[in-house]
Parts: C-alpha cells; sequence; structure tokens
C-alpha cells in the first residue's frame, strides 16, 4: 500500500473565502439536526472539519490497495496523433476500478463509517448507474446490505448496472417509486416522470428514516464526497512527468473533477506550484449549473429534507430531460465547486450530448477505450482546447470511467 494515499485532501482549509455554512430553512423542522440521524457521525465531522489533510483508516487504504489504487495515469498518443501531435494530453483511469468508474473512492469509506456507527444497511441514489454499482460492490465486500433509488430513465435504460447491482447483493428501485412518499407523489404529479437525482435523494433519505439501522450515503455535493475523492489527484501529482497547462474534468456535482483538480489547486492558491495551470470544469447542456445557475442557498434534494447550501443552482425542482450522461444531471454544485467558479479560479463550460459522444467515440477510435458519456464531455473539451492551445502544451484529464455498460450511450453515433 505504499503507494496509496495516507491522507485526503481539504480545499476549504485553503478556499480565498470561507465557505458559506450549511443553513436550515426558515420554516419547519431543522434539517441540520436531521444529518445526525441519517448519515454516519464521522461523515458529518469531516464535512465541518479544520483539518486540511484528514488520516485514511488502514481498512480502507487495503481495500483500495486491493480494488486498484493507484490507477493508472496514461498518455493519449493516438488522440495526440489524432490532432496533429500539437500537445501532450495525458489521462488519470478511474475506469480501471472494478465497478468503471472513480465513485468507489468515496463509496468505500462512506460504507465503512456506517458499519463503524452500528449500521446495517445503507440507502443511497444513483443517476447512470456507476454510483449505485460503487456501493453495491462497496456494502458486500464491507458486509452491510444496500438499497439504492436510481433515476427511472436511466433505470430503463442502463439494465446491465441494474443487473450488475443485483449482482452484488443490492435492492434497486426505479425513482420515483411506490415505496416513499416523494416518489409516489411524483407519480401522482406526473406518471411519465422520468426523475431526476434531487427526488432519488429524497427517496432514499425518507427510505433511511422508515427502518432502524440504515443509513444515508451521498454520491457528490458534498464536501466529505468531494475531500475523498482527492485520492485521484494525489496520485496524478506524484505520477505525471511535466506540469500541467490545463487540468479537466466533468461535473455532475463536483466529485471527479474535484477528485482530480483540488491537490492541483491547493497547491496553487498555496503558492506552491502550477501557477500558470488553468481548471476547466465542462457540464452537460442539460443541466448547466455551473454556467446558467444561480449563486444561492438551495435545497441538495427536490423534497427539501437535506439543509441548504450555497451553491450554483438551477433550482432543486430543476428536472432535466433524460440524458445518456445522466450522472450529469443534477441541478447544483458542491459548494466549494460553485465558489472557485465564482472567484475565476476554476473555468466552466458546457456541452450537448451530441457534442461530447462524438468525442468519446473519436477516443475510443484512437485509444482504444470506451469513455463513459459523462467523461465524453471532459475529452470533448480536451479536443477543442488542444486545437488552440499553443504548441507542446500539456493537458491532464480525468477519464472517471468507461462505457462499456452504456451501450445505449453508443448505438446511435458509432
Amino acid at each position: 500500500m505504499t503507494n496509496v494515499p495516507t491522507h485526503w485532501y481539504n480545499i476549504a482549509v485553503d478556499l480565498p473565502k470561507p465557505l458559506p455554512p450549511p443553513m436550515d430553512p426558515y420554516e419547519g423542522e431543522s434539517r441540520i439536526a436531521l444529518l445526525n440521524r441519517i448519515m454516519p457521525s464521522e461523515l458529518l465531522h469531516q464535512e465541518f472539519t479544520a483539518l486540511q489533510y484528514v488520516p485514511i483508516p488502514e481498512e480502507v487504504r487495503d481495500i483500495y490497495a486491493r480494488l486498484g489504487r493507484p490507477t493508472p495515469l496514461r498518455r493519449a498518443r493516438g488522440l495526440e496523433r489524432l490532432i496533429d501531435n500539437r500537445v501532450k494530453i495525458y489521462y488519470k483511469f478511474e475506469g480501471a476500478l472494478p465497478g468503471g468508474s472513480h465513485k468507489l473512492n468515496t463509496a468505500v469509506p462512506q460504507v465503512y463509517y456506517a458499519l463503524r456507527d452500528g449500521a446495517k444497511e445503507v440507502a443511497t441514489e444513483t443517476g447512470a448507474g456507476q454510483w449505485g454499482l460503487a456501493v453495491s460492490i462497496a456494502a458486500a465486500l464491507i458486509g452491510v446490505k444496500a438499497t439504492v433509488f436510481m433515476t427511472k430513465s436511466s433505470f430503463m435504460s442502463k439494465r446491465q448496472r441494474v443487473l450488475f447491482m443485483r449482482t452484488y447483493g443490492a435492492t434497486v428501485y426505479p425513482s420515483p417509486s411506490e415505496v416513499t412518499k416523494y416518489g409516489i407523489e411524483a407519480l401522482k404529479a406526473n406518471p411519465n416522470h422520468p426523475g431526476s437525482l434531487g427526488l432519488a435523494i429524497s427517496e432514499a433519505i425518507d427510505y433511511t428514516l422508515q427502518g432502524e439501522g440504515r443509513r444515508y450515503i451521498p454520491g457528490s455535493v458534498l464536501e466529505f464526497v468531494l475531500m475523498h475523492q482527492t485520492v485521484i489527484g494525489q496520485e496524478a501529482i506524484e505520477q505525471i512527468p511535466e506540469e500541467p497547462d490545463l487540468v479537466v474534468g466533468c461535473v455532475g456535482g463536483g466529485s471527479n473533477f474535484a477528485g482530480l483538480t483540488y491537490p492541483f489547486i491547493g497547491a496553487k492558491l498555496r503558492g506552491e506550484g502550477f501557477e500558470g495551470t488553468r481548471f476547466l470544469a465542462v457540464e452537460s447542456k442539460a443541466a448547466p449549473k455551473l454556467t446558467q445557475g444561480r449563486y444561492e442557498y438551495d435545497f441538495p434534494d427536490s423534497g427539501g429534507l437535506l439543509p441548504m447550501i450555497r451553491m450554483l443552482t438551477l433550482g432543486h425542482n430543476y428536472v432535466p430531460p433524460p440524458s445518456h450522461a445522466a450522472g450529469l444531471r443534477y441541478h447544483g454544485a458542491a459548494p466549494s465547486l460553485s465558489l472557485l467558479v465564482r472567484e475565476g479560479i476554476v473555468e466552466a463550460r458546457a456541452y450537448t450530448q451530441e457534442e461530447a459522444l462524438e468525442a468519446g467515440v473519436m477516443f475510443a477510435r484512437s485509444e482504444g477505450i470506451v469513455p463513459a458519456p459523462e467523461s465524453s464531455h471532459a475529452i470533448r473539451a480536451v479536443i477543442d482546447e488542444a486545437r488552440r492551445m499553443p504548441k507542446g502544451s500539456v493537458i491532464l484529464f480525468n477519464l472517471s470511467g468507461h462505457g462499456l455498460l452504456d451501450p445505449d450511450a453508443y448505438e446511435r453515433v458509432s
């Protein structure tokens, strides 16, 4: 385990401004108090910690190593040739992990902390299914039950991920479901509701409150989730042979982008390197919160069960159109990422599904890896930037997952 990071990095310590704290709504019960009932206690401690580096438990590091950390850093020489060898392109390949994405980096510690709190079951939401699959794997390895509420449009189109979640022992419901009051209300209002991550979060929390021995664990947006993912960037700093001019990642709630970039951004903010490096967050035009959202306090879930957080948001009732990149269909972005975008430290760009998948096909045919539809948004930006950056520039991006379980996405573009 010598090459597996020993700590997670907390960027809150290095931000140019303090993070606005979570807030209860003006009326009703305290949502902050509710967190103590539904989430593992250590995760709440990490959400508000003042530590710059949080120790990773040895049991978690051991599972990280067993699952394949550190993941490889590769040079995209085929893609470089395709765009006339103008720039050097490196990518961190999180698709090498068993679930096919970066999501295990936080699923493992979250399930571990839930078990340490005495939980027998964890409940969560998922969009395209990468997070749900990661939770299913982590729960199977650690020995707890997993229940997953999956956005209905993805539940219907990503049947292979549903199958594998169930193979690992998880119970999977399409959201909106008939299991919770929020699902029932949504179906009553619209029997053909495609689902949203905000609604799936509300269902998972409601389900958690219905039974004893359950804990809710989130897939993105909250700061401890982003912090767990920083093993990606810490490894990348050790692996990359030259300083990047541009670092790119796609954004749903912000965890995989933060996982790669935050260790670099933190060093830049502290004056410890990467002074000339730019950071580009790429989102889907189906949910353009970074480029079109409002910076305000909003609920992370559509039911308003969680505390309000200040973020770039399209509104917690926003229902995005169905998209193959369902992991990017979230209505808001993590508070730290929202702040970095507002301060101009991180740039933001949005692409259509068609633009992203075209780039995904180019990457597959030049590198031999079919990227996840979400990751293809980052690849689109890499290609566009590479064509206009000075010759010899260096780009690093996070290939946050493979697309081998996303045949529906590539059916019409291949």
